[in-house]
C-alpha cells in the first residue's frame, strides 16, 4: 500500500477541499428528491434494455450481475449492481497477469485500471464501451445508496488511498452512476486525478450542474451506441 501511494504522490500531488461545499440545501435534500424524480421517470423506459442485457450476457455464459461491496457516503459500505463484464475468476486473472508482467502491474498500481484487460468479456467490451454496464445501479439509487451524478464509488480496499490522496468528496455525498470522472476523464486518468475530478464537483455542485451532467452522459452513451 505504501509503495502505491508513493507512486501516486510522485504522479500528482493530493488535492484538499474545504468543508463547506456538499452542505447546502440542494446537495442535503433537493439531490435526494431529484435522484428519486428521476429514477422513478426513468425505470419503465429502461427495463426492457435491462432485460436484453441480463439475457445477452447469459447466453455468454455466467451470472448476468457482479455486485460488489463499494463505500459510499459518511463511510458506509453498499453492495453495488452492475452488469458483469468480467470474466468470473477475475482476481486470479490479474494477479496472474501482475505476476507476470511488470509493466501491467505497475499501471495498476498507479491508476487502478489497465487499458488492455485481459479480465473483459465479450460482451462486457461493448458495455463498457457504452457505460451500460453501470445500468442496474438505478436501483442503488432508487434505494438510497447511490445518486445518478456524485463520486465514483470505491471499492473498500481503496478507501486509505482516497483518504490519503484528499478525497473528501467520496464521504459527504452519495457516489455516483456518472460524474466529472466518468464524462471528462474516465479509464484515462490517475487515481489522483479522479480525486480532483469528484473533489471539484463537490465544490461547483448545483441543480443545473447535475441536469447538465445526466443529459451529457445520455448524449455521450447514445453517441458510443452508435458507433
Amino acid at each position: 500500500m505504501k509503495d502505491i501511494l508513493t507512486e501516486f504522490d510522485v504522479a500528482e500531488p493530493s488535492v484538499q477541499i474545504s468543508d463547506a461545499p456538499g452542505t447546502g440545501l440542494y446537495a442535503t435534500v433537493g439531490k435526494r428528491v431529484f435522484d428519486v424524480f428521476l429514477g422513478v421517470l426513468a425505470l419503465p423506459a429502461l427495463v426492457p434494455v435491462l432485460a436484453l442485457i441480463w439475457v445477452l450476457i447469459r447466453k455468454d455464459g455466467g451470472k448476468a450481475l457482479f455486485i460488489q461491496d463499494r463505500v459510499g457516503k459518511n463511510g458506509k459500505t453498499f453492495r453495488c449492481f452492475k452488469f458483469r463484464t468480467m470474466v468470473e475468476n477475475a482476481d486470479e486473472v490479474l494477479k496472474k497477469l501482475c505476476d507476470e508482467d511488470p509493466e501491467a502491474a505497475a499501471e495498476w498500481n498507479l491508476n487502478q485500471k489497465l487499458q488492455n484487460d485481459p479480465r473483459i468479456t465479450r460482451v462486457g467490451k461493448v458495455l463498457r464501451a457504452t457505460s451500460l454496464d453501470e445500468l442496474p445501479q438505478i436501483f442503488n439509487v432508487l434505494k438510497g445508496d447511490m445518486s445518478f451524478v456524485g463520486p465514483r464509488p470505491f471499492m473498500v480496499e481503496q478507501q486509505d488511498m482516497y483518504v490519503e490522496a484528499g478525497g473528501t468528496a467520496y464521504f459527504k455525498l452519495r457516489p455516483g452512476i456518472t460524474g466529472t470522472w466518468q464524462l471528462e476523464g474516465r479509464g484515462k486518468t490517475s487515481f489522483v486525478a479522479r480525486v480532483r475530478f469528484d473533489n471539484d464537483y463537490l465544490r461547483d455542485l448545483t441543480f443545473l450542474s447535475d441536469v447538465k451532467m445526466v443529459l451529457k452522459t445520455v448524449l455521450v452513451v447514445f453517441d458510443r451506441t452508435g458507433r
